[in-house]
């Protein structure tokens, strides 16, 4: 163990005679260094970049189209039990678009907006209302049809499949989105 330090009184004397009469001056602060700007995730925003961009696209492939009415989808690594409860409509729905009367351009963007607040607000389940597609004649139901490829491509959709009776049948959807951690 060391022993503490202890001043001599007659080297405090010397110090104080060397130095001269002291007065006591205010505090000059120095500035804080700034802080450095949030990082730009600019991985993810070019990620939805993307996302929007592939939904705007004409592109289309019939081979996803299925032959009934009914609408499912479940992301790989999602049990099929997840499906299941929520064909049965056991998931609270946290919010509810409806595309009625909207053209394809407008159904898109209000789907893309829709889906960033539902995350953004972590609802883990919303449902989308796009119709059976009876105002569209022979040509079948578009916006359904639609909403089933824009669906397929977004990463925050873990499954969807067509609503209950009560909740609007094969003209809805129920969706489940993945929570943020």
């Amino acid at each position: 163990m060391t022993k503490p330090f202890i001043l001599d009184p007659q080297d405090q004397v010397l110090f104080r005679q060397a130095v001269g009469p002291v007065k006591r001056m205010r505090c000059d602060r120095i500035e804080p260094i700034p802080l450095r700007p949030a990082p730009i995730p600019r991985f993810t925003e070019a990620d939805e970049r993307q996302v929007l961009a592939d939904m705007m696209s004409n592109y289309f492939e019939p081979a996803e189209l299925d032959t009934g009415e009914e609408l499912y989808y479940r992301r790989e690594g999602v049990q099929q039990a997840v499906l299941r409860k929520l064909r049965r409509g056991q998931f609270q729905v946290g919010a509810a678009l409806d595309l009625h009367g909207m053209t394809v351009m407008m159904a898109r963007e209000a789907l893309a907006e829709f889906l960033r607040r539902a995350c953004r607000d972590s609802l883990g389940c919303v449902r989308i209302v796009h119709g059976k597609g009876k105002g569209s004649h022979h040509r079948g139901p578009v916006l359904k049809q639609k909403i089933n490829h824009w669906l397929r491509q977004r990463d925050e959709v873990l499954a969807f499949c067509s609503a209950r009776p009560v909740d609007g049948g094969t003209g809805a959807i129920y969706v489940l989105l993945r929570r943020k951690p």
